[in-house]
């Protein structure tokens, strides 16, 4: 892998380049989408990946404070626990040894006996609204750590708001789309790593970002390259 913005350089140094800013709360989106900017193929994103993409994902994932993403993803990805992995033991010290899943979701309809709830090192989140159903809201408190955030619908602001209460404050979201749009719409996402996979899709894939218009101007602060795919990390700008 190599740097080729803002200098160049063989080898970076992962870690140092996906680095949190030192004393605020910062959200992150994650996603690898197309040349053609389709998020997925065949339905998920797996097809769009690459080795490189593999090994900033779990990066990410190590740095955060709390790894968030909708509901849709989760079934869609098949979402599993998030387990300990050695490389990770330098950059979360002092912190629990993974961090925990939040799944956004308005009316809980999933599996709450699948082993994202049941065999998770670090207590599954899961973040609905008060619409949801009284009884599916029961027993997710009873497998997960349960927040209520909104009415009708899962409310963003009060959703990060939240995490940040439990002192998540390094959020990680991995989607899908609807939930990128949202967050994106309600002026919470600070910054956007975004692999570019060196493939055209076309049909009827969504772009990153399906739902409430969002224009938030951004700053490409760094990419990488490796195997043609291109890393690029997107900050927002102060004015935004």
């Amino acid at each position: 892998m190599r740097r080729i913005h803002p200098d160049i350089q063989d080898n970076p140094d992962i870690v140092q380049a996906y680095a949190y800013p030192e004393s605020r709360t910062w959200l992150r989106l994650n996603m690898v989408a197309s040349a053609d900017g389709a998020a997925w193929l065949k339905g998920r994103s797996g097809g769009l990946s690459s080795a490189g993409d593999r090994r900033i994902f779990q990066t990410l994932r190590g740095l955060s404070d709390v790894i968030v993403a909708g509901a849709a993803t989760v079934r869609k990805e098949g979402y599993g626990p998030v387990k300990p992995r050695e490389s990770w033991a330098e950059i979360r010290a002092g912190r629990p040894e993974v961090p925990p899943i939040a799944v956004i979701t308005r009316s809980i309809g999933f599996d709450l006996d699948d082993e994202l709830f049941t065999d998770a090192t670090s207590r599954t989140i899961v973040i609905t609204c008060e619409s949801a159903p009284h009884e599916r809201r029961k027993e997710a408190a009873k497998r997960a750590d349960l927040i209520v955030a909104g009415d009708e619908g899962v409310d963003m602001r009060q959703a990060v708001a939240a995490l940040h209460d439990r002192g998540l404050t390094r959020i990680l979201c991995e989607g899908g789309p609807r939930v990128n749009a949202q967050l994106s719409a309600c002026g919470l996402v600070d910054e956007l790593c975004q692999s570019i996979s060196p493939m055209l899709v076309g049909g009827g894939a969504a772009r990153i970002l399906n739902g409430e218009p969002a224009q938030v101007g951004l700053h490409l602060s760094q990419v990488l390259e490796e195997d043609g795919v291109l890393f690029c990390r997107y900050t927002r700008e102060p004015s935004s």
